[in-house]
């Protein structure tokens, strides 16, 4: 699975998948249910890279004291809004506010799309950010700093 970055506004960003063929009905319930979870997690503030107290605590972590996150100065970080997940041929998309939500989430993101790759539907492509030549994104969504290539 390739992944791609371009250009990326967090509050302001598309993401799309290439399939090695067109998505079934099936196919396309399990990516949405992917996309849903992500996106429900980073809404309650799961991709909080300030409060990763376990991670930096390493493989050790019996008996380990987890501190309040609530008594930690950290800031919120929370996904805000998600469109609906569109399809075009091998191609589907969704566009996310992502907020104040950590960069985090895209590796786990990531992460996971390579593992549903190889478990369930072929995903050839990831592209995060920008605009995508083979299926440009509605003007409405247009961010100020993609060059409007109608022009």
């Amino acid at each position: 699975m390739q992944v791609q970055f371009r250009e990326c506004d967090f509050f302001n960003i598309w993401i799309w998948l290439r399939f090695s063929s067109t998505p079934s009905n099936m196919e396309r319930q399990y990516i949405e249910e992917v996309f849903d979870s992500w996106f429900f997690l980073g809404k309650l503030g799961g991709f909080n890279a300030e409060n990763l107290q376990v991670q930096e605590e390493g493989m050790e972590i019996s008996y380990f004291t987890y501190t309040d996150p609530d008594s930690r100065d950290t800031l919120s970080s929370l996904m805000h809004n998600m469109g609906e997940m569109e399809y075009e041929g091998v191609w589907a998309r969704c566009w996310f506010d992502l907020g104040t939500t950590d960069a985090i989430a895209l590796d786990i993101l990531i992460n996971a799309l390579t593992q549903f790759s190889r478990d369930y539907v072929t995903v050839e492509e990831v592209i995060i950010g920008g605009d995508n030549s083979d299926w440009p994104i509605p003007d409405s969504y247009r961010a100020d700093f993609i060059p409007d290539t109608d022009a």
